[in-house]
This record gives structure tokens, C-alpha cells and sequence, in this order.
């Protein structure tokens, strides 16, 4: 579990861990980036809790591949499941994980990513992961059929074909569970997704951390469809096009209706549907436009809270 400045998020996280429905012996590896926050206090409180299961350890450059692979490298399992501290693992999660990957023989399990908000603003943004004209297509957004696919949220992972292809490539800052994907695949591994798993993930809360978040998560999806044009889905070409044909009054007031008809047939609490005409577009075109600069101009090596 990679954590920066999660104080809001790090202890539910990890007590979801700890309440996993499994039997075998495991343990948690947290490498914790100098947060600007109590996210490393915390961490060594619930190290003190739980000596036997929980180590805590240092990630110096802040960035999420890095730690990642730290942990990894100190891991003693022959699986890894990777836990975002931004996110709650559901009860069964591990076990029914573990089970799915020793009857697929698959490089990664993964399952559902739950957008859970609890402000107005967040069930919006949450509303939106899960729906196609929200984020898009994907099966662990918006659900699908068992089988293998392109990528997974997080992720359930037999160690062993994990390292031979590498781990992940500490470069990237967004898009690394895409790319080491693409690796497992091109090795030969399937990457599986099972709807019967489900993470719970906290949108982001306000509108300058989501725009913030897909204006960066753009700029680093078009470094890698520039990498790997042939293994990109087509889709990750819409919101750039949606920027371009915004330029032109006909195009822009067809989507903005689009979205208006959207929020008000969408099903949402009623705190959240206005922010729907807000959260919509700010996803839509922060995306595009990251994407757009991301082809012109090579995304840079920063840190995971940057």
C-alpha cells in the first residue's frame, strides 16, 4: 500500500485489510511518501497496533511505483494485492481474489472499482466513475462478464510472474497498473476480471483536486498510447476530440445538452445531480486536454502528490 497525504482515508483503508475474511498468513507493507500531513503518524500507530502483520516503510521519492515495488521487494507472500490508501477492500476481497488466481492461472485478478462519495460533490464524481458517458467503458468502472481483459483496478497478483516481467515501471506517475498489464499480457499472463470483486474508492472532494487529478491522468494516458498506440482502446481519443470540436458553437451545445439531459435522468441523490453540470465537464475536458498536451509534450517525472 503506497500512501501520501491520506490521513482522511489511511486508517479506514488498512482496517479493511486487517477485517479480510482470510485464513492464511499475510501481511501489509505500507511505503509511506513524506506527506505533508499525520499519514506517517498514523501509519506507525497502526504498526504499533499490529506488530506482527503491518511494517511501515519509507518511500523517499514519493512516487507510487517506487513504493510500490519497495514493498514488494520486502514481501514474503507468493501473492501481492496491491491496496490503494485511498480505497476499502470489501470483506471477501483477498480470499475470493486468492481463489479466482489459483483457477485462472492468471498473471492479475481484479474486480469492480466502487466510486463511494458521501458530500454531494463526491456521490456526483462517483456517479460518473460508474457510468459509460461518465469515465468511460471499462469493466472494473462500470462492470461486465468474467473473463480477461485489458487491464484491473489494483490488482491480485501472482509475485513470481510480477517480478519476471519487471514490476512496476517507476517512471510513470499515472496509467503504471495499465502499462505492467500490457507487460503481463504481452508475457503470455491473462489479466482477469472477476465482478464479484469490488473495491470501495473516495472520489476526489473538491473541483480544483478532479480537475487537477484527470488533466494529470491525461497527460500521462497519452505518453503511453504514444508508446503503445496498437494496445490503446479507441476511446481514449474522445475527450481530446471533444475538446477540439468545442471550438465550434454546434458541437459544444450538443454536449452541454447531453450533459443536461444526463444529470437530470441520472440516478443520484438529489444533493449531487447539480454538481453533475459541473463534475461532467471538468472531467471530460481536464482528460482531453492533458491528453492533447501529453502528445505534444513529454509528461515529467514527478512525485505521486504532485
Amino acid at each position: 500500500m503506497p500512501a501520501l497525504n491520506e490521513e482522511k482515508n489511511l486508517e479506514a483503508s488498512v482496517n479493511s485489510v486487517i477485517n479480510q475474511d482470510l485464513e492464511l498468513p499475510w501481511e501489509l507493507i505500507i511505503a509511506v511518501g513524506r506527506s505533508r500531513d499525520k499519514t506517517n503518524k498514523i501509519a506507525k500507530r497502526l504498526q504499533a497496533e499490529n506488530p506482527e502483520q503491518i511494517t511501515v516503510i519509507k518511500n523517499p521519492k514519493n512516487n507510487t511505483a517506487k513504493g510500490l515495488n519497495l514493498a514488494i521487494s520486502k514481501a514474503q507472500g507468493d501473492v501481492i494485492i496491491r491496496v490503494d490508501a485511498h480505497s476499502e477492500l470489501t470483506y471477501s476481497y483477498a480470499s475470493d481474489g486468492l481463489k479466482t488466481l489459483a483457477k485462472t492461472g492468471a498473471g492479475n485478478v481484479g474486480g469492480r472499482m466502487h466510486a463511494v462519495g458521501e458530500t454531494g460533490f463526491e456521490k456526483a464524481v462517483a456517479w460518473a466513475y460508474g457510468s459509460r458517458f461518465g469515465i468511460g467503458g471499462g469493466s472494473f468502472h462500470v462492470g461486465g462478464k468474467a473473463g480477461e481483459v485489458d487491464s484491473v483496478y489494483l490488482g491480485i497478483f501472482d509475485k513470481q510472474k510480477l517480478l519476471d516481467v519487471g514490476g512496476f515501471d517507476e517512471e510513470l506517475i499515472r496509467g503504471q497498473d495499465w502499462e505492467l498489464n500490457l507487460r503481463l499480457r504481452r508475457a503470455g499472463h491473462k489479466v482477469w476480471f472477476d465482478p464479484n470483486l469490488e473495491v470501495r474508492y473516495r472520489p476526489r472532494g473538491s473541483w480544483w483536486s478532479l480537475s487537477r487529478q484527470f488533466y494529470k491522468t491525461g497527460r500521462w494516458r497519452a505518453r503511453l498510447t504514444r508508446e503503445a498506440l496498437g494496445a490503446s482502446s479507441p476511446r481514449y481519443f474522445i475527450p481530446p476530440m471533444l475538446v477540439f470540436g468545442s471550438l465550434f458553437v454546434f458541437p459544444a451545445i450538443i454536449y452541454f445538452l447531453s450533459v443536461i439531459v444526463v444529470s437530470l435522468f441520472a440516478r443520484v441523490d438529489a444533493s449531487a445531480r447539480g454538481h453533475l453540470l459541473v463534475v461532467l465537464p471538468t472531467m471530460h475536458y481536464s482528460w482531453g486536454l492533458g491528453f492533447i498536451v501529453g502528445l505534444l509534450f513529454r509528461a515529467q517525472i514527478r512525485g505521486i502528490g504532485s
